[in-house]
């Protein structure tokens, strides 16, 4: 049996479409969802994921302003851009590029963007509304992966999920939103003794760690359904996630792609917060 591909391209056209619908009936009544995206320095990936996230706004249909600043910008002074963001009611969703330079703490600047602009989920008021279960924005990569079981008619129910990775952008949060949907959630990590005895078990394996091969044919049980999060380059540079997808698929009954799965989810989730912060303050203004 091969796997059936979760196409994250194919699902993000069909959530893009909706959100540009909506950002249009936003803009009849005379408001366009913006978001603010702030670069300091000039990281290579940064810029790409930058380009392609302020692409995205403008495709859908939504206000984008870039700021890009110099590595030596300083703490404060980003902190004073943030503040002014906050203030700008023309900006719904506020988004610093990670990583920033090493002399800038970026926990202080996140935790410095307005929880209602938070629309990359990373605020520990964002993180505690999720752990509580209170309305708040997710993070985009495992709300998109989310999605995608959605996509596929997934019922998480009674299921056991194993997620790979214990990161506060993807590890973490993606645990506790299949938790919500009633999963038997289990976390693995680098000082996991015995990992395939547990993903033997899953019947959802989410790969969050950034390294290649991670999971492989013969750790996966048949029918189970595999998200890569993983973005790495193998031996011949090209792109690839955690999960060894070759032998993977033979096994599984769904799986991601690396590149066109779970990648594309995260710049449209993004999207879809942005949106939803305007919304929530049209409603507000009246």
């Amino acid at each position: 049996m091969t796997a059936q591909l979760i196409d994250g391209n194919a699902l993000s056209k069909q959530l893009r479409t909706q959100v540009a619908a909506r950002a249009q009936a936003l803009q009849a009544k005379g408001i366009t969802p913006g978001l603010a995206v702030v670069l300091v320095g000039d990281n290579p990936a940064s810029q790409v994921y930058v380009r392609n996230k302020v692409k995205a706004c403008e495709d859908a249909g939504l206000h984008s302003v870039l700021e890009k600043y110099e590595a030596s910008m300083t703490e404060a002074d980003l902190l004073a851009r943030v503040e002014a963001l906050n203030n700008d009611a023309r900006i719904h969703g506020i988004l610093v590029q990670l990583p920033l330079p090493a002399h800038i703490d970026a926990q202080k600047v996140i935790e410095a963007i307005s929880p209602a602009k938070d629309v990359d989920g990373f605020h520990i008021a964002s993180a505690g509304a999720l752990m509580t279960g209170m309305k708040g924005f997710w993070p985009c990569t495992p709300y998109g992966c989310m999605k995608m079981l959605e996509s596929i008619g997934y019922d998480l129910k009674g299921k056991h999920a194993v997620v790979i990775g214990r990161s506060n952008i993807v590890g973490k949060p993606m645990a506790l939103m299949l938790l919500q949907k009633d999963a038997t959630v289990t976390i693995c990590h680098s000082r996991t003794p015995d990992l395939k005895a547990l993903t033997l078990q899953a019947d959802v394996i989410v790969a969050a760690v950034g390294k290649r091969q991670v999971l492989t044919a013969d750790m996966v049980k048949p029918s189970a359904v595999v998200l890569d999060v993983g973005m790495n380059r193998n031996d011949e540079g090209k792109l690839c996630g955690d999960v060894d997808f070759d032998g993977v698929k033979e096994v599984a009954s769904y799986i991601t792609p690396v590149p066109g799965g779970v990648g594309p989810m995260t710049i449209t989730m993004l999207l879809v917060n942005t949106l939803e912060a305007a919304e929530t303050s049209a409603t507000k203004a009246l």
